[in-house]
């Protein structure tokens, strides 16, 4: 094990700089996804909006983060693209933190968070590609680290926003002395679904607006441009600013290694050209010329891949959106101010569950994590459908779920790309089904509890969980099919499966 730790420090060594950029702009990523949930009400006031069309702002969001996914890979077909994109769609975060308090309307904020979601979406997609190529086989331990940075940026943006929320209604009436009611219970039931029975609170769209919400988003967007000046020191670094790009970077062994390969087989060049372009967007990997000449495991480990992160995603986007109005509905009734702590519970368990991964990730490959992983949150959602009337096991279940699903995501892209030899565009198709299931399945979710009562909660969950079990067996199953078509197959050139580690971002 040593041994293995002094390599992984080594090829860190060599890519440290674009490394701990990727982490610094997840950590930017993380700071974004987290901070609509808790400023919500305020926003509300602001605006000046019904509760019903605020709601829709999550939407906004949700919608425009899965057009970045799917569209992000286009951009990160060379190092100067790609950095140049994480270098806006960062800026753009912290643009449109320091615009939303001048929104005054709910149109205008909802543009607002469609830019930020379109900016959340290309970075997801282009961080999780590149360390993917830097790495390969050994990027799952750096794609963990990279998941763990999005949960310290959600667990600090709520963070920042508490001192500054409103604790009653932040409209006053002709001028009126604020009224006594709290608003946390109704702060936690938010979510990207139209709300129904709030009659009980005096909810106005007319008067005098009182909140000091602005100060949170300043904070916020002053702590995130540190992420883009980081970004563009790469860019200079990497000499891409200034018309410095122009100069070629590689070393005069690989040009000449890429030019002979070139002239000796230009049937070669022609497939990898056309990999090449697969790293594009989602609908460039569907294209229907490259569907027909790929293999049928190969295409059914990416529509697989995608479909597990699909359940994944929607999972860990639901239970985190839904606990709470769970906890607090019979048979558990909890008191609002101790179901309030669900959440943060979960999303803690994510975040610790992320750092533990790390070590384990070069100590246990990613088939075994994964495999490891869905059987207990199958377990665990198994045992909370049981124990439904149990508020304890509740609490203890939020906290084992949150540690077993948080490294889904991180290894499922390692093991995907790992069975597809780094060629695919599995990192895009896969980002994508998790951010289209996140969408979907959270508006499934709140639909169901609205028309069905909270049990539909959990049991929807254990559903998913199934769902998403039985695709990863059989992703396993087209694993093993795409191993036995690789051994049995001549063609293949042993110098194009070797991962190129050194080229680091290309």
């Amino acid at each position: 094990m040593p041994v293995l730790d002094a390599r992984l420090l080594s090829l860190f060594r060599g890519h440290w700089h674009q490394t701990l950029t990727c982490w610094s702009v997840f950590f930017s990523f993380g700071l974004c996804i987290a901070f609509l949930g808790p400023t919500i009400l305020d926003l509300r006031c602001q605006t000046q909006s019904t509760l019903q069309e605020i709601t829709w702002v999550f939407f906004s969001q949700q919608l425009f983060l899965f057009l970045g996914s799917s569209v992000g890979g286009v951009f990160s077909k060379t190092l100067l693209s790609s950095l140049s994109a994480l270098t806006v769609s960062t800026l753009l975060i912290s643009i449109v933190f320091a615009i939303i308090p001048l929104c005054q309307r709910v149109l205008g904020l909802a543009i607002a968070m469609a830019v930020a979601g379109l900016a959340m979406g290309i970075i997801d997609t282009i961080a999780n590609l590149q360390l993917v190529r830097l790495y390969q086989k050994d990027s799952t331990v750096f794609l963990q680290v990279l998941h763990f940075f999005v949960g310290l940026g959600a667990l600090l943006s709520p963070l920042i926003a508490d001192p500054f929320l409103s604790d009653t209604n932040c409209i006053l009436p002709n001028g009126t002395v604020s009224n006594s009611t709290t608003f946390d219970h109704l702060r936690h039931k938010l979510v990207p679904v139209p709300v129904h029975n709030t009659s009980q609170y005096p909810l106005y769209t007319e008067g005098q607006v009182v909140t000091n919400v602005s100060y949170a988003f300043w904070i916020m967007a002053f702590i995130n441009l540190p992420v883009p000046l980081a970004v563009f020191a790469l860019m200079y670094r990497e000499r891409l600013v200034c018309g410095l790009g122009r100069r070629r970077r590689l070393l005069d062994g690989d040009e000449l290694a890429i030019q002979t390969r070139d002239l000796s087989a230009p049937g070669q060049r022609s497939t990898e050209s056309r990999e090449d372009t697969a790293h594009g967007t989602l609908l460039s990997c569907c294209n229907h010329g490259d569907l027909r000449r790929m293999p049928l495991p190969y295409l059914c480990v990416h529509l697989l891949g995608g479909l597990v992160l699909f359940f994944a995603d929607g999972i860990v986007g639901s239970y985190a959106g839904f606990v709470y109005s769970y906890a607090v509905e019979p048979p558990l009734s909890l008191p609002h101010k101790t179901a309030g702590y669900l959440t943060s519970v979960f999303w803690a368990a994510i975040t610790v569950g992320r750092l533990a991964a790390i070590p384990l990730s070069y100590r246990a490959p990613p088939a075994l994590q994964l495999t490891i992983a869905q059987v207990g949150v199958v377990i665990t959602l198994l045992l909370l459908l049981v124990l439904h009337s149990s508020s304890l096991f509740l609490f203890a279940g939020t906290f084992i779920l949150g540690l077993c699903i948080s490294s889904v995501y991180p290894c499922m892209l390692g093991f995907t790309e790992d069975i597809l030899n780094y060629k695919g565009c599995a990192t895009t198709v896969l980002v994508t089904g998790a951010s289209m299931g996140e969408m979907l399945l959270q508006v499934f979710v709140g639909s169901l509890m609205h028309s069905s009562g909270s049990y539909s909660f959990i049991l929807s969950v254990t559903i998913f969980s199934f769902l998403g079990f039985t695709l990863f067996l059989g992703l396993l199953f087209c694993r093993n099919v795409c191993s036995r078509s690789l051994t049995a197959g001549p063609q293949k050139n042993p110098e194009t499966e070797k991962p190129d580690v050194a080229g680091g971002l290309q």
